[in-house]
């Protein structure tokens, strides 16, 4: 089993968020990031969204994509299955009000299955809560808060593992639309 693609970068999990799609998919779903909150990952198979304990200190997003189907990790606090379809062959990894954290490129359009697995989840958010205590009763400012983000001795990591299952299926155009413009050329 052969590593084909893969993409890592930092993101913010701002409002504890951070979203992976296919660049053409921009709508939401509150459902999936409902789910999210009790499964860690959730999605609706082309927006997934990975939900952390904390929103200020930075998490890793790294997206490897495999050559065959993988066992999830067994050194991680939880893995969950994931699939994703891009159309485009373009993901993004987006952090909501800051905007794109990055962009990975597929090694080809289609939909993709695996796992995803996280690691250092709750360390991170307790130490995020032994900062913001600090900062409340020693009085930080947010040089010093800021400054604490970035000393968190632990990497709260996401991972997604994916391996290429099909091609995606056309939209199917809707019989009525065609029959209302073939009723508007007469």
């Amino acid at each position: 089993m052969s590593l084909i693609a893969e993409y890592s970068t930092t993101a913010r999990p701002d409002r504890r968020i951070v979203e992976v799609y296919d660049s053409d998919a921009y709508l939401g779903d509150d459902e999936a990031l409902e789910r999210s909150r009790t499964q860690v990952v959730a999605g609706n198979g082309c927006h997934l969204y990975l939900h952390s304990l904390q929103s200020d200190i930075e998490v890793q997003v790294t997206i490897r994509v495999w050559d065959t189907p993988r066992k999830p990790p067994e050194d991680v606090e939880g893995t969950t299955p994931v699939s994703l379809e891009s159309e485009t062959g373009q993901l993004v990894v987006n952090q909501l009000t800051f905007g794109p954290a990055g962009m990975m490129d597929l090694p080809r359009p289609g939909v993709y299955e695996g796992h995803a697995a996280w690691s250092g989840r709750d360390t991170t958010a307790a130490y995020h809560d032994t900062c913001l205590q600090s900062a409340v009763d020693e009085q930080w400012g947010a040089e010093q808060i800021g400054a604490a983000w970035k000393r968190c001795s632990t990497a709260e990591r996401y991972t997604l593992d994916l391996w290429f299952v099909r091609e995606s299926e056309p939209e199917a155009e809707d019989e009525d639309e065609d029959e209302d413009e073939d009723e508007g050329d007469e």
